[in-house]
């Protein structure tokens, strides 16, 4: 079973408890940031951003499609009534 590592606010926090000095602490939040960044950059993960675009293109995407069905499925239609009078 995986373990699962406390928030990283926690971290920090309990970081700063054992430092406790304020030149230490700004030096090692810093070094903490650094270090989540670093850790984050690795994951495979979008921006908020790219997030949202191409949640917004799947949403058109998904309104055409819902089109192309309808208009699918009325030619369908028409081409069906149209074998059953000729036939």
């Amino acid at each position: 079973m995986a373990l699962k590592p406390p928030p990283i606010g926690e971290v920090i926090q309990q970081v700063n408890e054992l430092v406790g000095a304020e030149g230490l602490r700004g030096e090692v939040d810093r070094n903490a940031k650094l270090l989540l960044q670093s850790a984050l950059a690795r994951l495979d993960v979008v921006s908020r951003e790219e997030f949202d675009a191409q949640a917004a293109q799947l949403a058109r995407t998904r309104d055409r499609v819902q089109t192309l069905e309808a208009e699918l499925a009325d030619l369908l239609a028409q081409l069906d009534a149209l074998e059953k009078r000729g036939g």
